[in-house]
């Protein structure tokens, strides 16, 4: 099932690169990936992590919740939670579901991710991001958030903003997991 995934990823990856008429140097360029890394995860050779595939993703003109849209899937106003694409990042474990319905004429996408225990992803600054908003509503657990220079302390309930190109890190200092809902807004792109 794991390497079918990895596959899955590699294949789109590609074929969304072919598609935009772009080099595995142009791409590279674009994201802040190495050429190397990027043939691998093509290759399915090297499973991409959370941070390095939402750059990649970014270059390409997506957020993850449009990569892991279903090619070919009809557009629903319905999203049904059997139905909402699940990944699980391969370095941290954290799960992210893609809840709100791919293909529609939204600008706005909700995810719902459970984050591990001490778990930390850095998204760093990147050009493609900017313009994109982001909402973090933490449901359960702990999260501390760094925007910037400045680190937020998030309990349950509490919801926070920032910009995405900006770059951020989600860790989880708790010694529970911490479920949260994302809610990004890719500005008009």
């Amino acid at each position: 099932m794991e390497l079918e995934l990895e596959q899955a990823i590699g294949i789109r990856i590609r074929a969304l690169r072919l598609e935009r008429s772009l080099t595995l140097d142009d791409l590279a360029s674009a994201s802040g990936v190495s050429r190397a890394m990027i043939s691998r995860i093509e290759r399915a050779e090297a499973s991409p992590t959370a941070s390095l595939l939402a750059r990649v993703c970014a270059a390409l003109g997506l957020s993850l919740s449009e990569f892991f849209a279903e090619e070919g899937q009809k557009a629903s106003p319905l999203s049904r939670r059997q139905e909402q694409q699940v990944w699980r990042d391969p370095e941290t474990g954290y799960v992210r579901r893609a809840v709100s319905p791919p293909r529609t004429a939204s600008d706005v996408d909700i995810v719902d991710v459970e984050f591990p225990a001490g778990a930390r992803v850095s998204f760093p600054p990147h050009p493609a991001s900017r313009g994109m908003t982001q909402h973090v509503w933490l449901f359960d657990g702990e999260l501390e958030m760094t925007v910037g220079e400045t680190s937020y302390r998030l309990k349950p309930g509490d919801c926070l903003f920032m910009p995405v190109g900006d770059g951020h890190v989600f860790h989880n200092p708790g010694h529970a997991p911490a479920r949260y809902c994302v809610v990004l807004d890719r500005g008009g792109r």
